[in-house]
């Protein structure tokens, strides 16, 4: 019986938003108003994740959501919903989520609060997800011959503008419609800062033992330094040097040296670690610079709250709402026995809490792995299309209507 009125109430809220049509490929988005559309296809929502995790990763979503004008507003595609709606949705559906729940349960709580819309996607209509870790590497506070590769904090000179303004400076393409927020103005290049223009500033956080490693802590956004002495610090985004993201893996598969279909965070690091003459040359290809600072707590996304393994996902903050709830389904890799990797299906209710400079457009989705080899491989290997919901709170009398059909 409950399984026959959880079928009814994912065919209602099917039949409700979108009378399921047939999948038609839409227009590439430029804007937030056309990122999200009703969804093309019956809902599928099974949650293969931990309850206890996406009730933590909810909560940090509200700490930052409390902090936000009530009338903010939040473009979900269509529709836009206030903060105080994005905010009471979640602190309702938050206080229902129990340990040990069954997806279905799960699925019920948020079909009840919520409604959902697709991701409009790339070129293709699909969502291309990636992922994203927190390294470990060798660092010291001090800097000796060992540990001679500056971490910098960000320089008191950078300088933001409108966007508006920074688009009529530059004659910058004005893909994304109109123009909000702030945008830095274009700072030291990575090949510039390598060479010693910042040296006299005092921005040394620490001393990294190897560049690659820290190169791969900026792509990453946040990171633990492990000390000679075996304490760590950890260290996230602080600030960037305003330059273009430029994928230096594009770059190797354009050379030849890497082929396109074996490439991965991992075979890029093992290039690297294999011609270090080329080191320099490569990580200057991306012009693109991160400042870090200390964190107090675990890895923090672009909300300034902690992101949560497996449940915290980035997307473009020009696209998406941010702090909202969505459900990603894709591919994850997993490592076998026998030291080969396969892949089994991802599919979970996650947070858009964090950003990336790669991370462009409505067809783009990082998630937040954690730290630790697991964390590392799924970093490191997926690149896997797949589709993406989110869910705008219900307006109060379809809210009501829906907790009436799931009872």
């Amino acid at each position: 019986m409950y399984m026959r009125h959880l079928r009814l109430l994912l065919l209602a809220a099917c039949v409700l938003v979108t009378g399921c049509p047939r999948a038609t490929k839409p227009p590439v988005a430029t804007r937030a108003e056309e990122a999200l559309r009703e969804p093309t296809r019956p809902l599928e929502l099974h949650d293969d994740g931990e309850p206890a995790a996406l009730r933590t990763a909810i909560a940090e979503s509200l700490v930052w959501l409390r902090t936000r004008a009530a009338d903010e507003r939040f473009v979900f595609g269509p529709r836009v919903v206030l903060a105080s709606e994005l905010r009471d949705a979640l602190e309702r559906l938050h206080s229902r989520i129990t340990e040990g729940m069954s997806h279905e349960e799960l699925t019920t709580r948020v079909l009840e609060e919520f409604e959902p819309l697709e991701s409009t996607g790339g070129e293709d209509g699909q969502v291309l997800f990636t992922g994203y870790y927190e390294p470990i590497i060798e660092a010291s506070l001090t800097r000796t011959a060992e540990y001679a590769t500056p971490i910098h904090g960000a320089p008191k000179d950078l300088i933001e503008v409108p966007l508006e303004q920074f688009a009529e400076r530059f004659k910058a393409e004005r893909v994304f419609g109109r123009l909000e927020g702030r945008k830095l103005l274009p700072y030291w290049t990575r090949s510039e800062i390598r060479q010693g223009k910042l040296n006299s500033q005092g921005l040394e956080l620490a001393w990294a033992k190897d560049p690659v490693a820290l190169f791969f802590v900026e792509v990453q956004g946040s990171g633990t330094l492990r000390l000679p002495d075996g304490s760590e610090r950890r260290i996230g985004y602080a600030s960037s040097n305003g330059r273009p993201y430029r994928s230096i893996g594009s770059l190797l598969i354009q050379e030849g040296a890497i082929a396109k279909e074996a490439m991965s965070m991992q075979a890029l690091r093992a290039w690297l670690a294999e011609n270090p003459p080329q080191c320099d040359r490569v990580l200057d290809y991306n012009e693109s610079y991160v400042f870090f600072r200390f964190l107090n707590t675990a890895a923090v996304g672009s909300l300034g709250r902690p992101v949560t393994p497996g449940r915290s996902i980035a997307t473009d903050a020009r696209m998406f709402p941010k702090g909202a709830l969505a459900f990603l389904s894709t591919e994850r890799p997993e490592p076998r026995p026998d030291g080969t990797v396969g892949w089994k299906p991802l599919t979970r209710f996650v947070m858009n809490q964090d950003t990336g400079g790669a991370i462009k457009g409505a067809g783009r989705v990082d998630v937040f792995w954690g730290r630790g080899p697991e964390a590392e491989l799924a970093a490191g290997m997926m690149k896997q299309k797949g589709s993406l919901l989110f869910f705008a709170p219900r307006k109060t009398a379809a809210r009501a209507a829906s907790a009436g059909a799931a009872q």
